[in-house]
């Protein structure tokens, strides 16, 4: 047996087992990097207008830059971190105060740093999977706790989001076995891909639900400050008796335009932050600290967030009134990058679409406009708001793409 053959049979089985990197699967992602790839080289001469982008398009506040580097300058900040700095930890408690109204967060034993929210997402199920436990898990969502809920042997069971609750789960469809075995409830809101914005009686639901049924709550709220035309920013943890039963996570990367910085926070009952911090402890040495504190200064100024929100809230209406007039049902999310909309059954004279993902290779092809799409329940497409472009630019990108799909009549 030779060296590669010996080693093809010692992958875990969680990755693929003797099989991994054996099988040729293309992914989503890889299929619709490819499909770009091939529009651009036919059409050299034509702009690809990127609608997949699931990232902020602009860099991180100047004061914030600044504040990096002047931290950055100083010897003592060179070693680890581990569980954090006790100055993000109360930054971040002040934040949950002024901009959620949630002011009883302890710092020191109900706050821990993270180093983005992915990594938050991958460690938690190592504190609470045992073999044989459930996750439940919205669908379409973002996948991380899923992936290594099955990891650690733990099963998903799947809680669609359909439009008409409103792309919220319907917890009273969730059977009574399910239930026995079913540690983690994970949410959020608003909500990747869908856009969705939870309520304050949903998330009271969810506490109540919890407490029935024995579960944890993990909400994901990377994008709960990003809401638009009034909207208060809701927190899980504003919602009484929600720090007796989860966690919150918190992300720089999306609100702040800190997505490679890697710098968030977990909030919730100690004793579940706790756990999560002896898990972080044997996976990492903490995020390096002048990061730490240039977050610190971002948390203090939410301003940043608040003029952020605006400019998403400004590309959504531009878009949104774009994809009306050539006959698609969009409505303004009220928070988040994303615009998810049906995808149409075909074009007049042309091709039929049986899936998303056609459908968002035909736009990428034809069209050379990029986007997401979701088969997961039912067949939408998800456009991001964060195309690169200046405030004068925005509305030329929106005339683009509105000339583009106007040159055919969609089926509905």
């Amino acid at each position: 047996m030779t060296l590669t053959d010996y080693t093809q049979q010692l992958f875990a089985d969680r990755i693929g087992g003797s099989s991994f990197g054996l099988k040729d699967e293309i992914f989503k992602f890889e299929k619709i990097k490819r499909a770009k790839k091939a529009a651009l080289k036919e059409n050299p001469h034509i702009e690809l207008i990127d609608l997949g982008v699931g990232e902020p398009d602009a860099m991180a506040d100047e004061a914030v830059v600044e504040k990096l580097s002047l931290e950055a300058a100083k010897p003592e900040n060179r070693f680890y971190s581990d569980n954090g700095i006790s100055e993000f930890k109360e930054a971040a408690a002040r934040y949950m105060e002024e901009v959620f109204g949630v002011s009883d967060l302890d710092p020191e034993t109900e706050i821990n740093h993270v180093i983005g929210s992915k990594s938050a997402l991958a460690m938690l199920p190592a504190a609470f999977i045992n073999p044989g436990d459930i996750t439940l898990m919205p669908t379409p969502s973002y996948p991380v706790l899923a992936t290594y809920t099955k990891y650690y042997g733990g099963e998903i069971v799947q809680l669609p989001l359909l439009e008409k609750n409103g792309f919220l789960p319907d917890l009273s469809q969730i059977d009574r076995d399910t239930l026995k075995k079913a540690k983690l409830l994970y949410l959020n809101y608003p909500n990747n891909p869908t856009g969705a914005a939870a309520t304050r009686e949903f998330f009271e639901e969810v506490v109540a639900f919890a407490n029935q049924n024995n579960l944890i709550v993990v909400h994901d709220a990377a994008y709960a400050a990003l809401v638009f035309d009034g909207e208060k920013p809701l927190s899980f943890l504003s919602i009484p008796g929600a720090k007796e039963v989860g966690v919150e996570l918190h992300s720089l990367s999306k609100s702040f335009n800190m997505t490679g910085w890697r710098i968030g926070f977990i909030a919730g009952h100690p004793n579940l932050v706790k756990a999560f911090a002896t898990i972080k402890d044997n996976s990492d040495s903490g995020q390096f600290i002048p990061i730490q504190k240039a977050a610190a200064y971002a948390l203090a100024h939410p301003e940043i967030t608040v003029k952020t929100a605006e400019k998403y809230s400004r590309r959504h209406e531009l878009l949104v009134n774009a994809l009306r007039d050539c006959g698609f049902k969009a409505e303004k999310p009220k928070g988040s990058f994303f615009l998810y909309v049906e995808i149409p059954a075909g074009v007049v004279g042309g091709p039929t679409f049986v899936n998303a993902e056609e459908f968002g290779q035909y736009l990428i092809r034809e069209h050379l406009i990029s986007s997401v799409p979701w088969d997961d329940v039912g067949n939408y497409i998800r456009f991001s708001v964060t195309f690169q472009a200046d405030r004068d630019e925005e509305t030329r990108v929106i005339d683009e793409i509105k000339s583009r799909l106007s040159r055919v009549q969609f089926i509905f």
